[in-house]
């Protein structure tokens, strides 16, 4: 029998397609056993040439079969509770993408079920944390190489939104990373938000209101300011400016070879999440399944999932209001300390 983790990959949509071909092609150590889609044609598709893997409609089904002993969920995150208890009564490690869950309380509660458990299982998907830029600025904060970190600018800036992308998914799916790079580089949590509205862009949809502007401070004191700029046309691009006591220091923004020729110059930019934190990703899934291996969570756990929860729904208020929103976060279990 394989000594490998058999992955049962749950969702066949836009991410769950990368991550079964990322775990097929590039993940050592790890391997597709199963597909769940409720449509089940598009869970075929996403095995064909995987030898060994089974389409299934049902993540029930899958959690029930013994040959099954990993779990990625890759579903729309309305859709993670119920697997994610389902899963880890099965005591099995997960790798779940963001949103750990869509709101604090049911995040709160996973993290209670895990609790419960006595051991951590849960990955969440922040996959920044494991970009090599990422990784680097947060070595040099710990390093204490330029003194004290002071303030944290983050811009993120997509091209264009889907339909149906609202103003509060701006917080939920975009600046959801902003609050937990920002975790991720102070070591502390946020304990409050603020959004500032501009003027807006044009080529904002009806019922969107972009850019924004999000201010937030840590327990440290350390400040933070995210522009998130959604529709901005020119592609994808996320870049951060880190302020310490004797130095600055920025990652992210244009990717090279800068080029000069016939009076012009410049070089790329990502189109889309995938292209640039392709690398990340597959840095992210491999360290997963290394730690699920010795019975270890290999990144973001459950308590970061669930204290980004409350930072969204914070920033959600802010947005709303216009005021400073504290973030209240439940005890820290110590599971996670």
């Amino acid at each position: 029998m394989s000594q490998n983790l058999r992955v049962a990959v749950i969702g066949a949509g836009r991410m769950g397609i990368d991550h079964i071909q990322r775990i097929h092609r590039r993940i050592h150590g790890a391997e597709v056993a199963a597909v769940v889609d409720i449509a089940l044609d598009r869970a075929n598709a996403a095995i064909a040439g995987i030898p060994g893997a089974v389409a299934l409609a049902d993540a029930r089904e899958a959690l029930e079969n013994p040959d099954i002993n990993a779990v990625l969920i890759a579903t729309p995150g309305f859709l993670h509770e119920d697997i994610l208890h389902t899963a880890l009564a099965r005591d099995v490690p997960i790798l779940c993408e963001k949103p750990l869950t869509p709101d604090a309380e049911s995040a709160w509660k996973v993290v209670q079920a895990e609790e419960k458990l006595g051991r951590q299982r849960i990955q969440v998907g922040f996959m920044r944390r494991f970009d090599a830029e990422y990784a680097q600025l947060g070595e040099l904060i710990r390093s204490g190489e330029l003194g004290e970190l002071l303030v944290l600018h983050h811009q993120h800036r997509n091209a264009s939104t889907p339909a149906g992308f609202t103003n509060e998914m701006l917080i939920n799916d975009s600046v959801v990373h902003e609050f937990d790079a920002v975790r991720f580089f102070t070591g502390d949590e946020i304990t409050s938000v603020q959004v500032r509205m501009g003027k807006r862009t044009r080529n904002a949809p009806a019922g969107q209101h972009d850019p924004q502007h999000v201010l937030l401070e840590t327990e440290s004191g350390v400040l933070a300011d995210v522009e998130i700029y959604v529709n901005a046309q020119y592609g994808y691009e996320v870049a951060t400016q880190a302020s310490f006591e004797s130095g600055v220091v920025s990652i992210g923004g244009d990717s090279g070879p800068s080029v000069r020729t016939q009076g012009r110059w410049g070089g790329k930019i990502a189109p889309g999440f995938e292209e640039r934190f392709a690398a990340a990703y597959d840095v992210e899934v491999q360290a997963w399944a290394d730690a699920a291996l010795q019975d270890r969570v290999g990144g973001p756990t459950a308590w970061d999932g669930y204290a980004t929860a409350e930072c969204c729904e914070a920033g959600v208020e802010a947005q709303r209001t216009g005021a400073k929103v504290p973030v209240q976060l439940n005890t820290k279990p110590a599971l996670y300390s």
